[in-house]
């Protein structure tokens, strides 16, 4: 059993099937032993991207994909918004800088593509 904490494309990813994701990584997030949080982080992110226009909206809201999936959120608290002001800027992303927060504190194991996060000390996986 582990604790994961999927990046937001990865959620999406997941949420769309717009990209497929390797085997290992299906097996984890589907996997009942294993933790899988989605941070509100994520959900903010997607939230202003659809504003913006960047993003379609999904066929379901991104609460009900984390319902459905057994996911559970992770919310935002004061030691996550302290850390995530204070890491180096290896990465100018505040979205990802509260991914990285939350993972160190949690520790969570941060499923991502992005190579800048691994730069904060953090455990990740290759989706």
């Amino acid at each position: 059993m582990a604790d994961y904490l999927p990046d937001t494309h990865v959620f999406l990813w997941y949420a769309t099937s717009a990209r497929t994701l390797k085997e290992e990584t299906y097996r984890i997030l589907g996997d009942p032993a294993n933790r899988v949080f989605i941070s509100v982080a994520s959900i903010w992110e997607m939230a202003i991207k659809q504003g913006l226009g960047k993003l379609e909206p999904l066929d379901r809201e991104p609460e009900q994909v984390v319902d459905d999936s057994r996911f559970r959120l992770l919310d935002i608290n004061s030691l996550h918004a302290k850390t995530a002001g204070r890491l180096p800027l290896h990465h100018r992303d505040p979205f990802d800088r509260m991914l990285v927060a939350q993972a160190q504190i949690e520790d969570l194991i941060i499923i991502t593509n992005d190579g800048d996060i691994p730069k904060y000390g953090v455990t990740t996986l290759q989706p």
